[in-house]
């Protein structure tokens, strides 16, 4: 077995404001790019030194380069065009809700696969070589699940380019790869891939949805989970597979448990070394899906929420880790938050102050069961 990272954080950190501010100035012409990179990489030696001081077995450099999770896929390729203004979207909608669950807003992004994909540039090479330079513990890397370009996906624009939203994702996967083969030969230890997507369909009605949209539940749970793990075949590297149920401005997508997805998708990643699932509330469901994954596994509990400031108790996270060790085995889990801070735009409702007493009491907790 791979290095069991006790301690784990799942990705993004709040951008703090500063560097905000600093980012909308380069973006609009009035910071020149040095200076604007002196700036970020403050950002990130800031971040970096504050997970380390918390205790993290591993750290990230935050997402702190990207505007979202998904910007390899977005921001990084070519074959992509925003829509007619003023046309009417046949994106598959994203929900949000609050706490309460009621739906907050909808998202759909304005910009459609309208042609081939290509690279336009890498955008991980930067951010590990970076964060390799800075760090004293194991730096993770994030790549987002191929299959979240069905937020690209338009029925009714992309299908010159695409006939099948499959072969889409397929070139998304090859993306994906060039990226993570890179990062390992450069000597990344650890890659994680964000997959919202197949959190997503957690919800039945997220699958009528998306199968009006020429994506059918089967599919994604077949063709779409084996694209997800080849995308972690290259050797040398430990992968991570993080199955979220939406992040944004601390409101979520899917509620529920993994039951509707796990006996499907859990029995195919047989290439993941860690399992990363959302925990942190009863709106997750149970632990009894855990039976369904491959016994080599090592799951990491997302228990610490990363939308609100209030602070987890320590025996509640012990308890909850006794709970889950009835269905796998105890030397075979770890702990992180449910989600990442910040996995676009402004970040959740939460204070840095918190952020880094959650991630303290991940440390503290995971050192105190597994020491």
């Amino acid at each position: 077995m791979t290095t069991v990272y006790r301690a784990d954080i799942v990705g993004s950190l709040l951008r703090p404001d500063y560097l905000v501010r600093a980012r909308a100035q380069f973006e609009s012409g009035e910071l020149a790019p040095a200076i604007y990179k002196e700036i970020e990489d403050r950002a990130v030696d800031q971040v970096i030194a504050m997970q380390e001081g918390a205790g993290m077995d591993v750290v990230t450099d935050g997402e702190l380069r990207r505007h979202t999770f998904i910007d390899q896929l977005l921001e990084a390729v070519v074959g992509l065009t925003p829509d007619p203004e003023g046309s009417q979207s046949d994106h598959i909608p994203v929900p949000f809700h609050d706490e309460g669950g009621s739906e907050q807003s909808v998202f759909t992004i304005p910009i459609s696969v309208t042609d081939k994909l290509r690279r336009g540039r890498m955008m991980t090479v930067e951010e590990y070589a970076y964060a390799r330079a800075r760090a004293r513990r194991p730096i993770k890397v994030t790549l987002p699940s191929p299959l979240m370009l069905f937020l690209a996906w338009s029925p009714g624009r992309s299908r010159d380019a695409y006939a099948d939203p499959f072969e889409l994702f397929a070139d998304g996967l090859e993306l994906m790869r060039e990226e993570a083969q890179e990062l390992a030969r450069m000597g990344c230890p650890y890659i994680q891939i964000d997959a919202p997507d197949f959190g997503q369909l957690i919800d039945p009605a997220q699958q009528t949805v998306w199968a009006a949209a020429g994506i059918p539940f089967e599919r994604v749970m077949t063709e779409g989970a084996d694209m997800l793990n080849e995308l972690a075949s290259i050797p040398g590297v430990t992968f991570g597979l993080h199955i979220c149920k939406g992040n944004y401005d601390s409101h979520w997508i899917s509620a529920g448990g993994y039951e509707s997805i796990a006996s499907a998708l859990f029995p195919r990643l047989k290439n993941y070394d860690r399992i990363l699932l959302e925990y942190e509330n009863e709106r997750s469901g149970s632990f009894e899906p855990l039976k369904e994954l491959l016994d080599d596994k090592v799951v990491v509990l997302g228990l610490v929420s990363s939308k609100f400031d209030e602070l987890e108790s320590p025996d509640q996270l012990i308890a909850r880790i006794d709970e889950a060790a009835r269905f796998y085995p105890r030397d075979q889990l770890a702990l992180s938050t449910q989600c990442g801070f910040a996995s676009a735009g402004p970040g959740n409702a939460i204070s840095e102050d918190a952020q880094e007493k959650k991630l303290r009491l991940i440390a503290e907790v995971a050192h105190r069961v597994w020491s």
